[in-house]
């Protein structure tokens, strides 16, 4: 299995912009395919070795959740993020952490900015979500109005500073929006749990962004076979509870019984799991409409 030296040459310390004045970079990495194999080997024994190639080998573990091998490989960034952001981010308490610090240097000069048709609707079925977005002559306003409160916000700031407040007090008012920089260190298999849930549709759109760029542009390079199989179980794959396979056989055996290839919204609610039926709201239900409709069983 190739090493991925060169890869770690041409990404390390590169800036790869996330949206208007963010950034991720690769600072450094230990590790590649062949450590999440040597490390599953030492574990298992000679045996494994005869019966599975390392690609089949490292799609074995993420299958079967087998993570310690992938603890064995770490990546080490620079992100540049937005606060509101980067609370999400260090919500996960699976890195190593070093934040650039506005008690002994100035505030970043940066904050982020929405552009007139990049304004947000609120979700109506998802409280912490959105959905949509503005028309772009009502988001201008709101672009407008965003942009005089970031100057004076910062305004204010270095007039603090100008006229000797402390560094940790002048801080306080600045917005959320402002960019803060960080080094952040993780194991390959944080690194993979953290992307599956900052990837998916249901995480704001942000912090998709930034997930995107590392899975996406150092990841996948550096760890080429992980990558595939983290998105074919992971990324992309569709995961069955019991009860949700107990709705998949009373619909296949309703749908062989009538002789038909797909369900109606009929057939599901027919089929549904009994602890389901009287909710008038169900979020475990609405999921499992949309799996058999990612599968191509329910209309």
């Amino acid at each position: 299995m190739a090493t991925n030296a060169e890869q770690v040459s041409q990404l390390r310390w590169k800036k790869m912009p996330v949206l208007n004045d963010g950034f991720v970079c690769l600072v450094d990495v230990m590790g590649d395919d062949q450590s999440v194999v040597q490390a599953a080997r030492v574990s298992y024994g000679e045996g494994t070795r005869k019966v599975s190639d390392d690609r089949g080998l490292i799609r074995y573990l993420l299958r079967h959740r087998h993570t310690t091998p992938f603890e064995m490989a770490e990546l080490k960034f620079l992100v540049r993020v937005p606060m509101d952001c980067w609370r999400q981010w260090i919500r996960h308490r699976t890195a190593n952490v070093n934040e650039y610090s506005t008690r002994y240097s100035l505030a970043i000069d940066a904050m982020q900015t929405t552009a007139a048709d990049q304004w947000r609707t609120q979700a109506a079925s998802n409280r912490q979500g959105s959905s949509g977005f503005l028309e772009p002559n009502q988001g201008a306003s709101f672009t407008a109005s965003e942009t005089e409160f970031q100057a004076g916000a910062r305004e204010l700031y270095e007039q603090r500073i100008a006229q000797g407040v402390a560094r940790e007090q002048a801080r306080k008012d600045l917005p959320l929006s402002t960019y803060t920089e960080a080094y952040w260190k993780i194991d390959l298999h944080n690194l993979l749990h953290f992307l599956a849930l900052r990837m998916d549709s249901h995480a704001q759109w942000e912090i998709r962004e930034y997930s995107r760029t590392i899975g996406e542009q150092i990841v996948k390079p550096l760890f080429p076979i992980v990558w595939e199989a983290f998105v074919d179980y992971r990324l992309e794959g569709v995961f069955l509870s019991r009860l949700e396979r107990g709705v998949v056989a009373r619909l296949m055996q309703r749908l062989a019984d009538s002789g038909r290839g797909r369900a109606s919204e009929e057939d599901f609610l027919a089929v549904q799991d009994s602890s389901w039926i009287e909710l008038e709201r169900c979020r475990e239900r609405d999921e499992c409409r949309d799996k058999l409709r990612s599968l191509n069983l329910l209309t």
